[in-house]
């Protein structure tokens, strides 16, 4: 049966939904702007701050397969508002932070908790309510998670940090995002069981293999799904290590004052959320695995170019801009790939395990800018050998394939 609601604006308050729970979670990737205050207040080394943000993307990742689970069986409103308050609490308890090991519980697993699960929700939604424009529309969605620390990392760092200290903007932006983890929360829901927009049918060739409905099982059995993890785990290892070290990186390559390095940050979140929109629309074009090993190819050049841009301020936003662009991409494109690929019934866990290839972009990231940093005191090495890793992840790239369609298995 058709709904209504779902075949004209009514879809849309689904993105709404979406962009506003992503908004408040995507502050994990303002996690730079905590960096400097926390290593000045407690005498901590980069690499011991990096641990934190590594942390919360493990968890988030392994914590998303389990929730993708909860997704598929019993629907997003539970997922969504455990992920909601949690997030927020994380950031709350932050404020009381007087040791490494309680930062990385407050911020690593429980904020890291409160993404898995929050995160977990938007994109198998949007994949059934838009298989039309499915690209665009979990692009949209989730691209609230690229834009969230344009918005929140300026607000920490520039006013709510130097008027109210550390700790009281801990707890003022956990009290912002829950609310609006609950607002979006609220307007995720799936539509109906075998719901199509008005007017739209499957196109023959591009949804053969979404035709089969696969299960994890399944899906670990094609060879795609592998050579996919490790483009997502290698070519998302770069995004990350600039991610967690930007403001750092911004100020060590002379652009010190307040205002030039927050603008750093805010030119990444848009290029992060501008590659998630209008890379996932491009898709919708061109192919998934098409536009991924465009974006990872010119990921390959602008991470050295982004080192060799310095303290030219004009020329290093274009190439954090051009980095972010790449990074959003992925984490669009293989969401959309995933409902593409193996079907939507069990999109949840199944993007859940391939989103774990994050999880480990997660460690090698943030670990390579803050280890290869206390070496070097610089971050050139760094740079280097993230683009090299992107250059594998290309080569994966190159290997995958639209999975052939098997007969359905014997019941």
């Amino acid at each position: 049966m058709q709904s209504n609601e779902g075949n004209g604006i009514g879809r849309w308050w689904r993105v709404a939904g979406g962009l506003s729970m992503n908004l408040a979670l995507g502050t994990l990737y303002g996690w730079s702007v905590f960096v400097a205050p926390l290593e000045d207040r407690f005498g901590w080394k980069r690499a011991d701050t990096s641990m934190v943000f590594t942390i919360a993307v493990i968890v988030f990742a392994l914590s998303f397969v389990v929730a993708g689970r909860i997704q598929d069986k019993y629907g997003p409103l539970g997922c969504s508002l455990a992920g909601g308050i949690l997030v927020s609490l994380g950031f709350y308890l932050c404020s009381y932070t007087t040791s490494l090991s309680y930062l990385y519980v407050c911020f690593g697993v429980i904020g890291g908790l409160g993404n898995g699960f929050g995160y977990a929700t938007p994109i198998p939604v949007m994949a059934k309510w838009f298989p039309d424009k499915r690209g665009l529309a979990v692009g949209l969605a989730v691209g609230g998670y690229g834009a969230g620390s344009a918005i929140f990392g300026p607000l920490a760092q520039l006013k709510l940090i130097p008027a109210y200290g550390l700790p009281a903007t801990f707890q003022i932006l956990g009290a912002i995002f829950l609310v609006m983890t609950m607002v979006g929360a609220l307007l995720l829901r799936n539509p109906p069981a075998g719901y199509r927009p008005d007017g739209w049918l499957p196109a023959a060739g591009k949804s053969a293999a979404a035709a089969r409905e696969f299960t994890p099982g399944e899906m670990l059995r094609t060879p795609t799904f592998y050579l996919m993890w490790v483009g997502f785990a290698l070519g998302c290892s770069a995004g990350l290590m600039v991610i967690s070290q930007l403001v750092p990186f911004a100020k060590s390559v002379g652009i010190a004052a307040g205002a030039l390095s927050t603008m750093t940050l805010v030119v990444g979140a848009l290029g992060n959320a501008s590659g998630r929109i209008l890379s996932g629309w491009m898709s919708d074009r061109l192919g998934r695995i098409n536009v991924l090993r465009t974006m990872i190819g010119i990921c390959i050049v602008a991470m050295p170019a982004l080192y060799a841009a310095g303290s030219n301020v004009a020329l290093l936003y274009a190439a954090v801009f051009v980095v972010y662009w790449c990074y959003g991409t992925q984490l669009s494109v293989n969401g959309v790939a995933a409902s593409d690929f193996w079907g939507t019934k069990n999109a949840g866990i199944n993007y859940g395990i391939l989103f774990t290839a994050w999880g480990v972009a997660g460690i090698i990231g943030p670990r390579i800018g803050g280890v290869l940093y206390d070496r070097y005191h610089n971050y050139q090495a760094a740079f280097y050998t993230a683009a090299v890793l992107a250059g594998v992840a290309l080569l994966c790239e190159l290997g995958a394939r639209r999975p052939a369609v098997s007969p359905e298995p014997r019941v």
